[in-house]
């Protein structure tokens, strides 16, 4: 039964001609799908349907030919055959009474056409922003153009509305949409009637939201996403000016859906970002206009969602990673199931499956985007197998995800932990810097686990093939995590390196089980995700002088897929940390290392106390390596399967262990399926008109 403090949460709202049934107001959001694999993203958005959103957006959907951000992989709505796969994804979003929204999105000055080969348009004739800084430069809209884009938008909106569609979003935020691009001087510097004062910057998306108006009656609502802040200094769109602009314009859209200026900003991780942290770029807004507001900030705690509401600072609470972690959060706030959400911890695996233009994971979720591939729901798992026990050797992210939608398929499972406290690499990561939410990756499974009678957790119990042959288990499951290497093997050395004798090398895991080095610390990065800026990080605030050497041209270079790269860099640059990028690290001696330029070769000695080896890891699979040597003793032991998992197998960021543990529950008993993909795809449809 639902809690009555979140009563508020479930009223029904007006958005221009339409209801929404509550207030969870799921926002666009990307996934790494777009229209190469439709079915994959309708699926998961109607999963959001059946999890009780009231709202469920679209990723940007590029509305026009003229402006697509190839590389990247988002919705199209160019032309009619665009419709049915639209169409597909409305259908299942309305399913439990939820309105459906389609983003419409033209890039402007972020569009480089690297498919089309269009020349991009834009306000202002300025060199295309994008992520890769491709060498295109835009040409400025004429009046011509501007009544083209107008009218395309219309087309766009009967198509939307043709798709089955209730609302649209015109994408004006995250430096990305062209309406941002029209109200912001940075990018806008024209001097004819659409340029210069906001009133004329204003004019553009006024024009647009009336023709779409005319165009479509009152059978649509139109929603108008705006940027809370470029933060850019003076000539940027501030959040005075979008204040000013919203009370100028106070009911002009039908909606107001407020998202920080870049986003970097809006979708920083939970290392940077704290939940809600656009409350204070948001509140008093809602005083400006007579329409209802949606804001974004990372909620995942339904006590700050009803915050959000009485303050009068949001009328909708908007979520994107949130949904994507839980797809059924509103339904267990609905029926009193709090402590069953499962809460997004902020780490952005799922931004990265846009960025690498990749089918997105979730690290919480590991049936995001394998709702349709793979048939997973997010609740429910496929009925047990022929067999009846597993056991799990392992309590890390891969071995407690496994155990967990094991015990819910029906098998009795038992945890073998050879520590004290579960959890493996989560529990000793949380501990760093910026990284506490990760943490709920085992928390949410250690609670979970103690609710059921099938699983028993056995901590301190370390187990060798001996033992486990005794047992009498039928499935063995292997996920004992990984080691980091100390001897430098990663990408620059592909072999050990020289390492004198009596050097002070340290690795993540000591400094991680408290063994921190002392004054001059090199720390050697050749892993290139998010551990050797956060061991730099710990060191410097510990005292230590610190030096961090990476043959990558960014410190964290992966992380420019979390977005989250920029704000590593200057948070390691406050504290101290002298950064050298482009070099790596050839020889490690007593007193100093020896450097190379990555490419020129050159090399050069730093004096050092210490040098902390960020570099590959090792699989910890020695067991599974003793009960392989022992195969033929199975039969007799009663063991049907051996696998190992995870880490263990295959050293990896957090998400690709749970989903390995995820995987390993669902596809235990299953028949084989052969050198067939293990997962349905969609496959581009041949043109009829091919002249052979």
């Amino acid at each position: 039964m639902r809690d009555p403090r979140y009563d508020i949460l479930f009223e029904p709202v007006q958005i221009g001609p339409l209801t929404a049934k509550n207030r969870f107001y799921q926002v666009p959001h990307c996934n790494g799908g777009g229209y190469r694999d439709p079915s994959a993203a309708a699926a998961m958005r109607g999963i959001k349907a059946e999890g009780g959103w009231g709202v469920i957006f679209t990723e940007q959907c590029e509305m026009h030919h003229t402006s697509e951000i190839t590389p990247f992989i988002e919705l199209r709505l160019w032309e009619d055959k665009d419709i049915p796969q639209l169409r597909r994804m409305s259908e299942r979003m309305k399913e439990h009474g939820a309105l459906a929204g389609i983003q419409l999105a033209y890039s402007g000055i972020n569009g480089p056409n690297l498919y089309t080969k269009e020349v991009p348009l834009a306000p202002t004739a300025l060199p295309i922003r994008t992520f890769t800084n491709d060498p295109v430069q835009a040409r400025a809209l004429s009046k011509s153009d501007i009544r083209d884009l107008r009218r395309w938008f219309v087309t766009a909106a009967k198509r939307s509305s043709a798709a089955g569609f209730d609302l649209i979003c015109l994408y004006g935020a995250h430096g990305f949409g062209i309406f941002q691009h029209f109200l912001s001087r940075a990018t806008n510097q024209r001097s004819d009637e659409y340029g210069g004062s906001l009133e004329n910057r204003a004019r553009f998306s006024q024009e647009v939201i009336a023709d779409i108006r005319e165009a479509v009656g009152d059978t649509m609502a139109i929603t108008l996403r705006v940027s809370l802040d470029e933060s850019i200094g003076a000539l940027g769109f501030s959040n005075a000016e979008l204040r000013d602009y919203i009370e100028m314009n106070r009911n002009l859209p039908d909606l107001w859906d407020l998202a920080q200026g870049t986003w970097e900003d809006c979708s920083g991780p939970s290392r940077f970002k704290e939940e809600a942290a656009q409350e204070q770029l948001v509140r008093g807004i809602r005083d400006l206009t007579d329409r209802p507001v949606v804001g974004v900030g990372r909620f995942t705690s339904p006590d700050v969602m009803v915050r959000m509401v009485k303050s009068g600072t949001l009328d909708f609470i908007g979520c994107a990673r949130s949904s994507i972690a839980d797809p059924f959060l509103p339904k267990k706030v609905e029926e009193g199931r709090i402590e069953d959400i499962r809460e997004c911890i902020g780490c952005n695996i799922c931004i990265t499956g846009d960025m690498t233009m990749s089918i997105s994971r979730c690290t919480q979720n590991p049936t995001f985007m394998e709702e349709w591939r793979k048939g997973w729901h997010p609740e429910r798992m496929n009925p047990k197998g022929d067999s009846s026990n597993v056991l799990v050797v392992g309590s890390g992210p891969a071995g407690l995800e496994a155990a967990w939608a094991l015990c819910r398929r029906g098998y009795d499972v038992a945890i073998a932990e050879a520590r004290e406290v579960i959890g493996g690499r989560v529990t000793r990561e949380r501990a760093l810097p910026g990284l506490s939410a990760w943490g709920r990756v085992v928390d949410y499974r250690e609670y979970q686990l103690g609710q059921r009678a099938n699983v028993e957790i056995y901590r301190q119990s370390e187990l060798d093939a001996a033992a486990i042959l005794d047992f009498g288990f039928q499935n063995i499951c292997i996920a004992t995590g990984s080691t980091w290497r100390r001897d430098g093997v990663a990408r620059q050395h592909v072999v050990p390196m020289p390492i004198a004798p009596g050097a002070q090398v340290f690795t993540p895991d000591d400094l991680m089980e408290g063994r921190l080095p002392k004054g001059r610390v090199v720390i050697f990065d050749d892993d290139h995700y998010y551990m050797g800026g956060v061991l730099a990080e710990l060191l410097a605030k510990s005292g230590a002088q610190v030096t961090l050497i990476t043959p990558a041209p960014f410190v964290s270079d992966w992380t420019r897929n979390t977005l989250e790269q920029g704000a590593i860099h200057a948070r390691l640059v406050e504290a101290g940390v002298e950064i050298v990028l482009n070099r790596g690290v050839t020889e490690i001696c007593t007193d100093h290392v020896v450097t190379n330029c990555v490419y020129s070769g050159r090399t050069q000695q730093m004096e050092m106390d210490a040098v902390v080896v960020v570099a590959a890891r090792l699989g910890n699979d020695r067991l599974y390596q003793d009960l392989m040597a022992r195969a033929a003793d199975w039969a007799d032991a009663g063991i049907r399967s051996v696998r190992l998992i995870g880490d263990a197998n295959a050293p990896g960021p957090i998400a690709w262990a749970t989903y390995a543990g995820h995987r390993y529950a669902r596809e235990l008993d299953a028949p084989d399926t052969g050198d067939a993909p293990p997962f349905r795809r969609e496959i581009t449809e041949l043109a009829s008109d091919w002249p052979g």
